[in-house]
């Protein structure tokens, strides 16, 4: 399985949360990245983020980053 840019681009972002608080967000500024900006509106649509550019994690969003702070955790194991 090969990951799409603008997927790893929204995984990027997702994973700028903190995933042990509800009550930290994020903003990708006008002048980051274009690609960071198209992600983080990305996210946004589709109910991840409570901004365009960053904010707060939804309910959907959280359980995105909890899943992703997971993977992480299986990956960074050492054998």
């Amino acid at each position: 399985m090969a990951l799409a840019k603008f997927l790893v681009d929204e995984i990027s972002i997702l994973a700028l949360f903190n995933p042990a608080s509800t009550l930290e967000g994020i903003k990708v500024h006008h002048d980051a990245d274009p690609d960071a900006i198209a992600a983080a509106r990305r996210l946004h649509d589709k109910g991840l983020t409570s901004l365009p550019d960053g904010g707060y994690l939804t309910a959907l969003g959280q359980e995105a980053v909890r899943h992703l702070d997971s993977l992480v955790t299986i990956l960074d194991a050492q054998p």
